[in-house]
């Protein structure tokens, strides 16, 4: 599961080559591009007048603050579950559904890249404490490895839609929907051997809420209001977990990064 928000969200923006200014290990200043201004920022307004003038325009920046908790600062707070990180996932599903991406290599001696299926799986936790998570899982396509966190795992390496000079990718054994099938299949089965007692108190909160309807309505003998009041208390409180992929890569790694990301 990927722990570090801000590790995400810094790739996220240096990917769509926006300039990432880090403060600490959990504030951030970025320099949007247009693209992301216009995506983030709602200024649709600025943008068009500056088409019609025909200048490029100026994208703003955004001070972002990762913490667990609020502070009282200028910068905005984005968590799981903040409008701003609603944008961002949206993006991500609308434009960046699948990608093919080569780790950068010195270009001076032939070198093997080692396919990597990577999945970026949203889950949401609903119920009477509404939660999200995100798994980041990573399938070696050559022999079947799974690992977790990948995304983390690529802070420090540098990738291009191009393959460096003297790079040669191996072809992959397993093939990229299997590989799919796999990763999907490891966070279903992460997620049953969490802890569940969440699940008893939203069905306790649930049926406590239900009953104090039935009682609530014993009196108006309204049975169609009734039911709607059921469908909307158990739609908002009912615990079940909703898996949604925010996208996927192919991942071409060295051999020597490939062994790194297994054995650490």
């Amino acid at each position: 599961m990927i722990s570090n928000l801000h590790s995400f969200l810094t790739e996220y923006f240096e990917l769509h080559d926006c300039q990432v200014i880090q403060e600490n290990t959990t504030e951030m200043e970025v320099k949007l591009t247009r693209e992301l201004d216009q995506v983030l920022m709602n200024r649709p307004f600025y943008w068009h007048y500056m088409d019609k003038l025909g200048r490029e325009g100026d994208p703003m920046s955004i001070h972002l603050d990762t913490s667990l908790e609020k502070k009282d600062n200028q910068k905005e707070w984005i968590h799981y579950g903040s409008p701003r990180l609603h944008q961002i996932f949206q993006h991500i599903q609308q434009n960046a559904k699948f990608t093919i991406l080569y780790e950068e290599t010195n270009g001076q001696t032939k070198t093997s890249l080692m396919p990597w299926l990577i999945v970026n799986v949203m889950i949401h936790y609903c119920g009477k404490q509404k939660r999200d998570a995100i798994y980041s899982v990573g399938v070696h396509l050559i022999n079947g490895v799974i690992q977790t966190n990948m995304m983390e795992r690529f802070d420090q390496l540098s990738f291009s839609r191009q393959m460096t000079d003297y790079s040669y990718t191996i072809s992959p054994i397993i093939k990229p929907v299997s590989g799919f099938r796999r990763a999907y299949q490891y966070v279903e089965n992460h997620l049953f051997i969490e802890d569940f007692s969440w699940v008893e108190e939203a069905k306790e909160t649930l049926q406590e809420e239900l009953d104090l309807l039935e009682y609530f309505y014993q009196q108006k003998d309204n049975v169609e209001l009734l039911e709607k009041e059921r469908e909307r208390l158990t739609d908002r409180l009912e615990p079940r977990i909703n898996l949604e992929v925010i996208n996927a890569g192919l991942f071409y790694l060295t051999e020597q990064t490939s062994k790194q990301v297994i054995n650490h």
